[in-house]
């Protein structure tokens, strides 16, 4: 054999064995697919037949006590328990809109407020806590309840429940009872971490998260310990309770369901989404549990369903950037059920809710970080990057409403008033 025909052997074999190195090297680095399994459960609900909720078709009563609508609930982040961020709303409710008060101020509110006895409860970043008459937009109360803060407070029999990530400069975290009405502390639980994760009330008890772990039942009446969960990682999102269930995600990418009753594990499964799937992302986003299913996003850039009764995967949807986004749930009328969410890629999307599969999507730009909310047949979402809200109809995705003011939870609603949260100023809207 000639050295000319033994070197281009030795080439091709070198050569060879670069594309296999590379073909391994690419199987092993390239981001897992999405999947679909079929053999989960998807429990059909029945369209809602329900009455709306009603949207006066007089002005406002003068009186407070002649405003039917004064009396409305949004308890806590997320509107239900299970999390949904869906208010089925009149189709009274849609844009053009036209501005009745503005609520304004300087610091970052992250969150939407929640409402009640005719007031908003919207916590700032700095750590004050605000009451805001819903029909006139004055403060009514504000308390100073910490140093930093990023939740939606919960309300129940009177009280205003509200967590902070530090309770003063370089301390940590605590959970506030204040009376709704006057906003007087009525007690406080210091906690050995940060905590931003907004509570839920049900049956007298309150139920939230936090970053070392743990999850806490507390007695709403005095702060009192009920029991406590331990998780593998930080707690940040919100709890979402359904079927006497708890769910939540942690910062190790593992999700779960533990007891109401005695916050025992039901389930927990584990995600394998990031480092090219050789490790779990981080699970910042609130649940939403419906149609038998948990809907969350995570970091490593994909929306999860899993069966609420065992865990299984039912399905993984990725976007190529963080899904901090807590969904929307929901099914249009005429339409398939549906998941609503924002990916940091600046891109919004309605997926199918059984298998993930797109229905349809808008690509914006910008960093979309914050949850969606449906009222009636509009979802709303806010962009981060560009600092816009935008809404959307539900089976088409047409933009039907846009306004340059947004950061990252959008709205909330009594049926009659859309609330606007921006930067740092909050907007009451009414149909023109």
């Amino acid at each position: 054999m000639t050295a000319r025909k033994k070197w281009l052997l030795g080439a091709t074999a070198v050569v060879a064995l670069v594309l296999v190195a590379g073909g391994a090297v690419f199987a092993l680095t390239r981001p897992p697919e999405d999947v679909n399994n079929e053999d989960v459960a998807f429990v059909e609900e029945p369209t809602v037949t329900a009455e709306p909720t009603p949207v006066p078709t007089e002005p406002p009563a003068k009186s407070k006590q002649q405003d039917p609508l004064r009396n409305f609930v949004w308890a806590g982040y997320g509107y239900s328990k299970d999390k949904r961020k869906f208010l089925p709303a009149s189709q009274q409710l849609r844009p053009p809109f036209r501005r009745v008060w503005t609520y304004p101020g300087s610091v970052l509110m992250e969150f939407s407020p929640s409402m009640a006895e005719g007031k908003l409860f919207v916590l700032r970043n700095n750590g004050a806590l605000h009451a805001i008459d819903k029909r006139t937009g004055k403060a009514v109360w504000k308390r100073k309840i910490g140093h930093l803060a990023a939740s939606t407070p919960a309300y129940g029999n009177g009280r205003v429940f509200a967590t902070v990530l530090e309770r003063g400069r370089r301390k940590p975290g605590a959970i506030f009872a204040l009376d709704a009405e006057t906003g007087k502390i009525l007690w406080k639980r210091l906690l050995p971490s940060r905590s931003e994760s907004s509570p839920v009330f049900d049956g007298n008890r309150v139920y939230f998260g936090s970053e070392n772990g743990t999850v806490y039942n507390l007695r709403a009446g005095d702060g009192g310990v009920r029991w406590t969960f331990k998780a593998s990682g930080a707690v940040k999102a919100g709890l979402a309770l359904a079927n006497g269930k708890l769910y939540f995600g942690d910062y190790k990418g593992r999700v779960y369901a533990i007891r109401q009753p005695d916050g025992k594990q039901v389930w927990a499964s584990t995600t394998r989404g990031a480092r090219f799937g050789l490790g779990s992302g981080q699970f910042y986003s609130t649940p939403a549990v419906a149609f038998g299913r948990v809907y969350l996003g995570n970091t490593d850039g994909r929306m999860y369903s899993f069966s609420s009764d065992n865990g299984k995967l039912a399905w993984t949807k990725g976007t190529g950037s963080y899904v901090y986004a807590s969904p929307a749930v929901m099914q249009p009328k005429g339409g398939k059920p549906t998941v609503f969410f924002g990916s940091y890629d600046g891109t919004f999307y309605a997926v199918d809710a059984r298998n993930g599969k797109v229905i349809w999507s808008k690509k914006e730009g910008g960093k979309i970080s914050g949850g969606a909310t449906v009222v009636g047949d509009v979802v709303y979402y806010s962009n981060w990057g560009k600092k816009t809200t935008t809404g959307r109809g539900v089976r088409t995705g047409k933009a039907v409403f846009t306004m340059g003011r947004g950061a990252f939870n959008p709205v909330i609603s009594d049926g009659r008033t859309i609330f606007l949260t921006g930067y740092s100023t909050l907007y009451a809207l009414r149909p023109r």
